[in-house]
């Protein structure tokens, strides 16, 4: 350790959530921020959005569990954003149309911290000697573009500090996990967020090493629970809203396009689509439709801003599913009533081919570490999607259950990247 290093800051800027710790000497605390229902070192990644009375170019915002607040208070009159982080590495993603401002993904990412550490009580006021941020091994989208999600990271967080640090998600939770444990071991951390899947091999020596934790390889996949949650969407709710329909185009029949579908069943650009061009293009959809009203009621989900109420459903099967075999879905609003009973298996079958990419690329870190599956002492499975029951069965049918390990699903990636932070040599361990 260096005594020359009075504090650092891990920032977990997720998906879903966001989680800061810092530092200082050999230990590091979670920052506790400000919510409406108390404290907590948990921030939901979201930002909401209202106009600043007659002005449509001035805007008035908050974020985390204050913007859900908001929007719940005032759902019509707003403008809802999650799981923004999604397009960072989307070379698509010019800018979000917000009333009529538009904004890149730097400047909402800009609005975020600065609502964040508004909600510290003053710990993030002050500028840290240093900032560990951590980065997925592989961006979410499909076909990411790390050289751009690096630019626009650097724009967003280049107000907390001079020095800046990226580390894989992954290794801020090794060391997290490291601190947790005194016998030498290699582990594989396998952090699934709401975004990404990523996969870190991580030999961890006994405490008093010159060097406690060293990398042997990574691997990612940028999909996690928000896919999930697709899939849920895909089966209950767009047959529904017209997928699978057809629309008429002059005396030609022909199926609808799947691009308005998997916009929506996309957190990150559900609420996007409420701009007056996509309103237009499916209200023209909707006339030339055989079923006009499923069409008409994406529409309605869409322009009554519910997306949210569509989420937090979503999310209760899902946590509902990880504690029984079956569980109740129900979603109502704009002329839509959804009610379904899902079992577990159903779930199951639905993620099957997510499944497959995510224990591919589990196997792609063991190979980059060059080591086999007996060769791996522990499993550390953090973020949320890791409670998920068929995540933790892959793995437990891989390695045996007795090596897997957990805890700190929300919070182990900040901790670690804090004590990373208080580090001699960063360069071992920046991305």
């Amino acid at each position: 350790m260096s005594d020359a290093t009075s504090s650092a800051l891990g920032f977990d800027f997720g998906t879903t959530n966001t989680v800061v710790a810092a530092a200082n000497g050999d230990t590091a605390d979670l920052v506790m921020l400000d919510g409406p229902e108390g404290k907590d070192a948990v921030f939901r990644s979201a930002l909401c959005f209202w106009e600043e009375g007659d002005s449509r170019v001035a805007l008035g915002a908050d974020a985390g569990p204050w913007a859900i607040r908001d929007y719940l208070d005032f759902p019509q009159g707003s403008r809802f954003i999650q799981s923004f982080k999604s397009v960072a590495a989307s070379a698509s993603f010019e800018h979000a149309t917000i009333f009529e401002r538009r904004m890149r993904f730097e400047d909402l990412g800009q609005l975020f911290l600065r609502k964040l550490i508004a909600r510290s009580g003053g710990r993030l006021g002050q500028t840290a000697s240093r900032i560990i941020v951590g980065r997925p091994v592989e961006f979410a989208g499909s076909r990411p573009d790390e050289a751009l999600a690096r630019q626009r990271y650097d724009l967003m967080f280049a107000a907390l500090g001079t020095e800046i640090h990226y580390v894989y998600e992954p290794l801020g939770a090794a060391f997290s996990y490291a601190s947790r444990v005194t016998d030498p071991a290699t582990i594989l951390v396998a952090d699934f967020g709401g975004g990404t899947s990523d996969f870190s091999v991580v030999r961890i020596e006994a405490p008093g090493a010159p060097r406690r934790c060293t990398p042997l390889g990574h691997a990612g996949v940028g999909i996690a629970g928000d896919r999930f949650d697709a899939r849920i969407i895909d089966n209950l709710v767009m047959p529904l809203l017209g997928k699978g329909g057809s629309y008429r185009s002059f005396d030609k029949i022909l199926d609808i396009p799947g691009g308005y579908f998997s916009d929506f069943a996309d957190w990150s650009k559900l609420a996007l689509m409420r701009n007056r061009r996509t309103l237009a293009e499916l209200e023209k959809l909707r006339r030339a439709a055989l079923d006009p009203a499923a069409i008409g009621r994406m529409i309605a989900v869409i322009d009554q801003e519910l997306g949210y109420q569509l989420y937090d459903a979503v999310g209760q099967l899902k946590r509902a599913l990880s504690a029984s075999d079956h569980a109740h879905f129900h979603f109502a609003g704009a002329g839509l009533a959804i009610e379904a009973d899902v079992t577990r298996d159903a779930f199951e079958t639905w993620i099957a081919p997510d499944i497959t990419r995510i224990e591919a690329a589990a196997d792609r870190a063991l190979t980059a570490a060059d080591i086999v599956p007996a060769d791996v002492d522990r499993v550390f499975l953090t973020g949320g999607t890791s409670l998920t029951p068929r995540i933790r069965r892959l793995f437990a049918d891989r390695f045996g259950e007795e090596r897997i390990a957990s805890g700190g699903e929300l919070t182990s990636i900040a901790h670690g990247l804090a004590l990373i932070g208080q580090q001699d040599d960063l360069a071992a361990w920046a991305a």
